[in-house]
């Protein structure tokens, strides 16, 4: 059986683009969407009646929050020390499945790469427990993988003074840890050549959003797709989500 998950940063709780929003959604059609910077609780549950995707959870000022047209069996908050934002377990009731969405912390600079690799390392450290059974993590991850280029000149001026003053580029930390910790990047595992750009809609030249698989469960992966239609997705955020298809038990 195969499991539709997408995630999707709506950018500032998706407030007065909630049609927009759910136009994307209800053309994918996933069986869970794990969101980032949905911040504001009414526009989730909105998005619930527009989609008919009757499972959802967001609390207020909390960046990452769900929709699910599959019954829930447990979702929880987690709080790992020093993290800008909390991740969020979700168990579906009748997949062999745990999924862990997470939006690390913004800026390129070197200090706040620094950040986002002890925010990575905090959560692996809290989900060890679960390191040898299916799991996923996704979401935006606000950095790039080992290897990818860093076009500073189609970023904002503040953006490339950040950088410059960083040292001319930004390290690949975050990533790193990840593929140290024996995950595969699931976007690079099926498409080693393809940039993948996710951010932002208007002129895509950044791979920000991900979702890793242990090696052990790599092949599970089917498919992964940044979604670029309909027209709407453009206006709807300024990330075009990401779509992976799993095999489930």
């Amino acid at each position: 059986m195969t499991l539709k998950l997408l995630s999707y940063n709506i950018r500032f709780g998706g407030r007065e683009r909630e049609s927009q929003l759910a136009e994307v959604i209800k053309g994918i059609a996933p069986d869970l969407v794990v969101f980032q910077e949905a911040t504001d609780p009414r526009v989730i549950e909105g998005l619930s009646g527009k989609t008919l995707m009757p499972y959802w959870a967001a609390q207020r000022k909390h960046s990452i929050a769900y929709l699910s047209r599959l019954k829930i069996a447990h979702h929880q908050w987690h709080y790992p020390v020093g993290s800008k934002h909390s991740f969020l377990e979700i168990v579906p009731a009748e997949h062999d499945l745990r999924i862990f969405g997470l939006h690390l912390t913004a800026r390129f600079s070197k200090w706040s790469e620094r950040r986002r690799a002890r925010e990575i390392h905090a959560l692996l450290k809290g989900i060890q427990e679960h390191q040898h059974g299916f799991h996923v993590l996704l979401g935006d991850f606000n950095t790039l993988a080992p290897g990818e280029l860093l076009d500073t000149q189609r970023m904002p001026a503040w953006i490339r003074a950040l950088i410059w003053i960083s040292g001319r580029d930004i390290q690949r930390d975050t990533i790193q840890v990840m593929l140290d910790a024996h995950y595969q990047d699931g976007y690079r595992y099926l498409y080693p050549d393809d940039k993948g750009y996710t951010f932002p809609t208007w002129d895509p030249h950044l791979r920000l959003d991900y979702i890793f698989l242990p090696d052990a469960h790599a092949a599970r992966l089917s498919s992964c797709q940044v979604i670029r239609q309909p027209g709407t997705v453009a206006k709807a955020s300024d990330h075009f989500p990401l779509l992976a298809q799993l095999d489930v038990a």
